[in-house]
Order: structure tokens, then C-alpha cells, then sequence
């Protein structure tokens, strides 16, 4: 366990504070899309262990439910054994990556089962539970009841196959298993049936639930959560919340309900009350009071960070179950949006499916990640993107070039110059101040969840240190023993900045911050410590290289080793694959295709007919972005192209010709949004560079009526926001 430091804060200000991310499921390995959500959090545990909080980070693994039955099933081996295997991988991971979990756990304890059997019964004392008849689809040749995501067939809506039983990937639409169009079971390949079967369930739909609710969610810290909640709530008196389905039917690999044998919670119900399980496990251990953490009133706090694709589980069943069995609520939910590698959805094929285990591997250093995913994370849903190019140039320019660049300049002539020690009247130079003035806003910028403008704020601090140090010139200083002293200011004030910026950074590069601290011969770095200074009482030791560059060579071998070994499978359904085996057999046999026609014939059509068509992961290539125009101007000597420069929320403005010239004059274009392909790579035109490429529409002949319209998005939406 991370032992909070106390010093920093009296006793009177110190918050209790508990906190956990989503539960990953023991049915695969950790990839970066998981990383977001651990790094996020723990940055923002560790920003609050540094201010001397009592804070407890807890996770566990989730355990239950049929896809893990099968996993082990396939494997051979008990769901128990599954589950101890993969717990073990997920923590070797995490840990991997420096995410300081207080307790790991698993939601398959003792734990867990008391208090799933004590909120159901409380909640069904109040009379939030009924036992209902109802219809499932079984398959016949596994004898058991279906999930929802274990049918797969024809989407109703849009037609495309091998779609879930709840939802499709292709049109987004949401329907009932019943509606898909030649369903099949994704577990035998069996046509499933319909049986009836008593169901529990929570009765979300009651008026206290949604009066609760209501009130509930307007506190959430993210406006675009609470308005996805009232979206889901829906008009007062709509009675838009159905009733929770939570007990599914044995086989199933979870917790027994009390009092109805043969009947299982659903994974989901017994996956949060986990959290609880992870802290009662941890407050048995360390001596600590686990009701006085959950009961209501109580003045402790708890948050959870999760994905959006998980919000309605956690700010709707979560918060309501919770409430009506007796215990606290949380104090809120943050969740944050997905990753993306190189602009698209995560791949298997092209290698950017990337494991953390792989990353590890590779000789990656998880601090690399851990800085890059900072730069990148604010308190919105937004989704962030992992370019492979730009990490490896981020990474090299900012932790290396501009921070630790600072020690490495400085230290070999104090240590070498001076004993090691620095001069204590430089720890009052201006420069200090701005630093120690900083820290506090940065700080905050972490507490708030805006890391990126905490990263910001630091970087530029380390600019401004460096430019101090390329204007002193310390190696010019030193030829001339008559500059000793200025020499001596210049590299104390350095190595007293890079201890400032080291605590600004802590959160983020807590491994490195150890160096730095082991290092300068100092006691574990807090906010606090923004007030004090370097002294010459006690010499620094001798500098010893913090950081490595990333090699390309890493990124290609990480892209060469997911590809390797995540090729994609193919899903097509066992009855449908061996159907399709038999008529490509035969076709090859007579020379003819399944219809009659040849099979080269048939070939091209199927090739005619898919390249009319892309697929959602080339769709994902593209980068659109929102884009203001600041400025605009004619390009002298052509007669098509407007010279625009852009803001696309980024650090610094784009230029973009475009061949718009024809419809518009530069000034009419001047403060308006637009939409740009963000990663069209940069043009060198006879004009100068092109950093991108405005969308536009037009009729085919761009002269004839209606003439050329750029895009212009809601005026709501704001630079850099991602068009998807």
C-alpha cells in the first residue's frame, strides 16, 4: 500500500477519499485502450496522496458470467482456474505500468457474495424486486439459456450480418434478439428456440427509483454525462426506465441468489458491488472502519472512473442499488472517451491492437505512455488518439529534451565545480518564484482531471528554464574561473527548477520522480514541498542518465509483434462456415459458382459489390476536425486557391490552400468553422506548405448553380473537436 503523507495536511483538511476504475473482465489481456482509463485515474490518485489525503485505490477482476464459463470450457480447465491465471496477468500489468492500486482483487470472493446477497435482500425488502415469467432463446445443442451477445445474425434495420443480439456495429441501430434475421447461436451455431424461464429483476422503472435518479445525475461532474442521463430518463412522468433483468439461468459461472436455486446474478449486478468487496478486503487488512466508509451521511468520498460505454451501469443501476439497500452513494462518476492508434479503431491486422504486455516486451519504458496519455487526457468524454509518430517525438522532446536535458546540463558542473552543493542565495532567483508560483495551478489542473493543460503549463516552465540556461551559457562561464560565481548561480538555479518541475510531474513519471529524488538525496517529493528549497547543507549526488530516448526501432518491432500475434479470426458462424466449405468445394469441382455462374465470375462480382462499399476501420483513417478559420488571403498567382490559416485546437495554427476561390472572397470566410481532414499528409506546393485539406461540397461542375459550399458545422462546436 501507498502510505499517505500526513505532514502536508492537518488533520482538519484531510479528505477520505476512495477510488476505483472499471472492473476489467478475466477473459482476455490488458491492451492501451484499458491503459487510458488506469493512468487517468492513478494520475489522479497520486496528485491527491501529494497534498497528504487518506485516498484508497481500489480495482479488482470481473469474474462472472458465461463468456468465462465457455473461455475455460474451450481451455479445459475450471472457471477458478481461468480466473486465477488471468487476475495474475492483469496485475503483472498494471503494475507494469506504475498503476497504484492499494488493493486488487476479484469479484469471485467471499466478499462479494455477502454483500451481493445482502443488497439483493434489502432491496427486495423494500419491495425493488419481482420474480417474472419470460421468454429466452436457448440453444438446443449447448442446453443452455442465451445472452444477448451470444446471438449473432442479420441486423433487421440495415441487413448487415453477424450482428449482435442487441445491437449492430454497422448502423448503430438497438433491437431485441427476436428481430435478428436468421439468428444463430455464437456458442454452437444452432438455430436457438424459444423457452420460458422466472426471471428477478430490479424495478428501475419505479417512481422512487426515478425521482432518485433525477436528482441523482444532475451532479455529475460532466455536463455531457447528465445530459445522456436525462436522455435516458427521459421527460418527467415518461416512464422511460425499464425494469433491470438481473438473474440469469444455470449453467452459469456467479453467485447463487439466496432462495432460488438454479438462478444466478447477472454478471453486471455482482461486477460494482465488487468495488465494495476490493475495500472490505483492504479495511479488514488494514485495521479500518468499512461501514463507516459506505453508510449514508457519511463524510468520506468515493469515485469511480470508468469508460462511456459504461455509463449507464454506473450512473443509473449502480447509484439506485446502492440507495435503496441502505449505503452511500457515490460521490460521482468520470468517464472518458476511447482510444484510437493512428486515427483509427484499434487493429489487429494492421498491428495496433497492442497489448500492454507487448509494449512491455518491446522494451518500451510504461513512463513513455503514462506522459503521452497525460498530454493528450482532459475532463471530457473526447476520445483520444495514440499516434505512433507523434508519441515518439513527444516523448523525445519533452521528458528527455526539454526536462531532463535541465539535470543533465547542470549537474556535472555543480557536482564537479562546487561539492555537489548549491549556492543558497540562487534558490531566490525570479525564475524560482514563477515555478513555485505555478505549481499550485498545476496541481489543480490535475485534481480537475485537465492534465493536458497541467503537461502544458509544466513544459512551457521547462522552456523557460532551458532558455534561461542557453542565455547564462554555463559551459562559456566555466572557462573563465573569474565567472565561479555566476556559474554557481546558474547551475543552483537550475537544478533547483528541475526539483520544482519534478514535483509537477510526479503524478505522471512517479518512477522518474524517484530517480530524481534518490538523486538530489531528498525525502519523497509533495505539493507542499513547492515551499521549500535545495540546500547547501546537503550535497546532490552524482548524475547518473534518468531517461532514454524512444528508438523508432521500438515502434516498429511494438506494430511487428501485435501483428504477429493477433491476426484476426474469423467469425463466421460454424453451420455457415461449413455450408460456404461445401459449395466453394463443389463450385471448384464443376467450374461453377453457387448460382450457376462461373466462379471467376462470381469473384468479381463479390470484389465489384465490396468496393462500393468501406469498411468502418477505413472510415476511421480519416481525421476530421473542427477547424476556425483566423485568417484568409487570395495566393498571388493562382487563380483557384485561398490561403487559410486554421485553429484546430492544437498548439499552433495550420496553413491549408484550398481551391475555393471561385466562391468566396478571403474576408467573408474570417471566424468561421469549418471541417478539415486533420491527417492528410502535408502537401509542399509551389505556394508553400498545405497542412491539410478542407471538406467541401458541390455540384460536379463547381461553376454551375448551386455552386461550392465549405462545411460549416454547429456553431456550438468547438476547434480540434473530432467529426466522427
Amino acid at each position: 500500500m501507498t502510505a499517505p503523507d500526513i505532514a502536508s495536511n492537518p488533520p482538519a483538511l484531510r479528505r477520505r477519499i476512495l477510488v476505483t476504475s472499471a472492473l476489467p473482465y478475466a477473459n482476455g489481456q490488458i491492451h492501451l485502450g484499458h491503459l487510458v482509463e488506469y493512468i487517468q485515474t492513478d494520475i489522479w490518485v497520486r496528485t491527491l496522496r501529494m497534498h497528504g489525503h487518506e485516498v484508497y485505490y481500489v480495482g479488482a477482476d470481473d469474474t462472472h458470467g458465461t463468456p468465462v464459463m465457455l473461455s475455460a470450457e474451450k481451455e479445459g480447465i475450471t472457471p477458478k482456474a481461468l480466473i486465477e491465471r488471468v487476475g495474475r496477468e492483469h496485475k503483472r500489468d498494471f503494475d507494469s505500468f506504475l498503476v497504484s492500486f492499494d488493493n486488487y482483487y476479484s469479484t469471485d470472493s467471499d466478499e462479494n457474495r455477502e454483500l451481493c446477497e445482502s443488497i439483493f435482500l434489502s432491496l427486495q425488502a423494500a419491495g425493488f424486486i419481482d420474480a417474472r415469467e419470460i421468454e429466452q432463446a436457448y440453444d438446443p445443442v449447448k442446453e443452455m439459456f442465451l445472452p444477448d451477445r451470444f446471438i449473432k445474425g442479420q441486423c433487421p434495420k440495415c441487413g448487415a450480418k453477424d450482428q449482435y443480439g442487441d445491437s449492430c456495429e454497422v448502423c448503430g441501430s438497438t433491437y431485441q434478439p427476436t428481430e435478428l434475421i436468421n439468428p444463430y447461436s455464437a456458442v454452437s451455431g444452432a438455430t436457438p428456440v424459444r423457452r420460458k424461464s422466472t426471471h428477478y429483476f430490479f424495478r428501475l422503472s419505479d417512481v422512487r427509483c426515478e425521482s432518485f435518479l433525477r436528482t441523482w445525475v444532475s451532479g455529475l461532474a460532466q455536463p455531457e454525462a447528465t445530459n445522456k442521463m436525462r436522455e435516458w430518463l427521459g421527460e418527467k412522468g415518461e416512464a422511460k426506465l425499464a425494469d433491470w433483468d438481473i438473474s440469469r439461468d444455470a449453467p452459469y459461472f456467479g453467485f447463487e441468489i439466496p432462495g432460488a436455486s438454479g438462478k444466478y446474478f447477472y454478471v453486471w449486478l455482482d461486477a460494482p458491488v465488487g468495488y465494495y468487496a476490493s475495500f472490505k478486503n483492504l479495511a479488514a487488512r488494514l485495521g479500518l472502519d468499512f461501514e463507516a466508509w459506505i453508510r449514508p451521511g457519511t463524510e468520506t468520498e468515493q469515485y469511480h472512473f470508468i469508460g462511456k460505454d459504461i455509463l449507464y451501469f454506473h450512473t443509473l443501476f449502480w447509484p439506485a442499488m446502492l440507495e435503496f439497500s441502505g449505503h452511500r452513494t457515490p460521490t460521482n462518476v468520470f468517464a472518458h472517451g476511447f482510444l484510437t492508434v493512428d486515427g483509427a479503431k484499434m487493429s489487429k491486422s494492421r498491428g495496433t491492437f497492442i497489448t500492454a504486455k507487448s509494449y512491455v516486451d518491446t522494451g518500451l519504458n510504461p513512463e513513455w505512455l503514462r506522459y503521452y496519455f497525460a498530454a493528450k487526457l482532459n475532463a471530457t468524454m473526447e476520445d483520444i488518439d495514440l499516434n505512433l509518430e507523434d508519441f515518439l517525438a513527444r516523448v523525445n522532446s519533452d521528458i528527455v529534451g526539454k526536462f531532463v536535458n535541465i539535470a543533465s546540463r547542470a549537474a556535472g558542473f555543480l557536482v564537479k565545480r562546487f561539492d555537489a552543493r548549491v549556492q543558497d542565495s540562487a534558490m531566490h532567483h525570479p525564475l524560482l518564484g514563477m515555478l513555485r508560483e505555478a505549481l499550485p495551478h498545476i496541481a489543480t489542473h490535475y485534481e480537475a482531471r485537465e492534465y493536458g493543460r497541467a503537461v502544458r503549463q509544466t513544459m512551457e516552465l521547462a522552456d523557460a528554464v532551458n532558455a534561461y540556461v542557453d542565455t547564462a551559457k554555463p559551459w562559456d562561464q566555466a572557462k573563465d574561473p573569474a565567472n565561479s560565481v555566476a556559474l554557481h548561480e546558474t547551475v543552483s538555479v537550475s537544478i533547483e527548477a528541475f526539483r520544482l518541475l519534478t514535483i509537477a510531474l510526479k503524478p505522471v513519471l512517479p518512477a522518474l520522480a524517484a530517480n530524481v529524488e534518490a538523486f538530489l538525496g531528498i525525502a519523497p517529493l509533495t505539493w507542499a514541498d513547492a515551499g521549500n528549497v535545495l540546500s547547501s547543507a546537503r550535497p546532490i549526488n552524482p548524475y547518473k542518465h534518468l531517461m532514454t530516448r524512444v528508438d523508432p526501432a521500438q515502434i516498429e518491432a511494438l506494430v511487428a509483434a501485435n501483428r504477429a500475434s493477433l491476426q484476426p479470426t474469423d467469425t463466421t458462424p460454424p453451420r455457415q462456415a461449413a455450408s460456404a466449405a461445401k459449395t466453394t468445394v463443389e463450385a471448384a469441382k464443376s467450374g461453377k459458382g453457387a448460382k450457376g455462374g462461373t466462379v471467376a465470375a462470381a469473384a468479381k462480382s463479390t470484389e465489384s459489390a465490396e468496393a462500393s462499399f468501406v469498411s468502418i476501420d477505413d472510415f476511421a483513417k480519416i481525421d476530421l476536425r473542427i477547424a476556425r478559420i483566423v485568417e484568409c488571403k487570395a495566393v498571388e498567382g493562382s487563380d483557384k486557391l485561398l490561403q487559410l490559416t486554421l485553429d484546430v485546437g492544437e498548439e499552433k495554427t495550420r496553413n491549408v490552400f484550398s481551391g475555393i476561390k471561385s466562391a468566396y472572397r478571403p474576408e467573408d470566410l474570417v471566424g468561421k468553422l469549418t471541417v478539415i481532414v486533420a491527417n492528410l499528409a502535408p502537401r509542399k506546393m509551389k505556394f508553400g506548405l498545405s497542412e491539410g485539406m478542407v471538406l467541401a461540397a458541390s455540384a460536379a461542375d463547381e461553376k454551375a448553380e448551386p455552386g461550392l459550399y465549405i462545411l460549416e458545422p454547429h456553431s456550438g462546436a468547438q476547434p480540434g473537436m473530432r467529426v466522427k
